[in-house]
């Protein structure tokens, strides 16, 4: 557990919501794939228990607008080996980050779903596990820091709505208990993000 964190929620101007379609991407759902592990039970299902219970406290009291924001902070201090945490949103095909938590901002507050492992998550629609990103061509390259990543997809059963990205200040950081922990996560964000993207105009969180 950590304490101290900043974070931050990403605002859209006009001109960009605009642009973006309502309707979510749709995919095939192939098998799940991964390219790193680290050690077991990163994530104990007590833990998760508790965590998960805090969500859903969250998601009921929390203003659409800031919820997601609060739950990247809440990953971020609950848990060591997420060094960085950050929701992005699906339109069209680029991905928008909508909040975070973490040291510091990144660069990348808008990655086309071409680019990087935020944007493989979202095509082949499946977790993707980077235990060590120098050696990954996919990885689009933020913090001097980073050595590993975790990106889960938030989705109904039709289509990719945005994801959980998740990096680590050590390699191989993430194991399959974070990767079903996370996966927890996003199904509870899904009406959530639905609602959101679903907004005319569409507000940033």
């Amino acid at each position: 557990m950590r304490a101290g964190c900043r974070g931050g929620s990403v605002r859209y101007g006009a001109s960009l919501e605009s642009s973006w379609s309502l309707s979510p991407r749709e995919f095939k759902s192939p098998p799940r794939r991964f390219t790193g592990w680290g050690r077991t039970m990163n994530v104990p299902e007590t833990n998760a228990a508790k965590v998960f219970a805090e969500i859903d406290t969250l998601l009921k009291h929390s203003h659409p607008s800031k919820a997601l924001g609060r739950v990247c902070v809440l990953l971020r201090r609950e848990f060591d080996q997420y060094d960085w945490v950050g929701i992005y949103l699906l339109k069209g095909e680029t991905l928008h980050l909508v909040g975070w938590d973490g040291k510091e901002a990144t660069e990348h507050t808008a990655i086309p779903l071409a680019k990087g492992i935020c944007g493989m998550a979202a095509r082949e629609n499946h977790t993707v596990v980077v235990g060590n990103v120098a050696s990954n061509p996919e990885y689009l390259s933020c913090f001097p820091y980073t050595k590993s990543e975790i990106v889960v997809p938030i989705r109904t059963k039709e289509a990719v709505l945005g994801e959980i990205d998740i990096d680590g200040d050590r390699p191989n950081a993430y194991d399959e208990s974070d990767e079903r922990f996370l996966e927890g996560v996003a199904s509870r964000l899904t009406e959530l993000v639905q609602a959101v993207l679903e907004k005319s105009p569409w507000q940033g969180a």
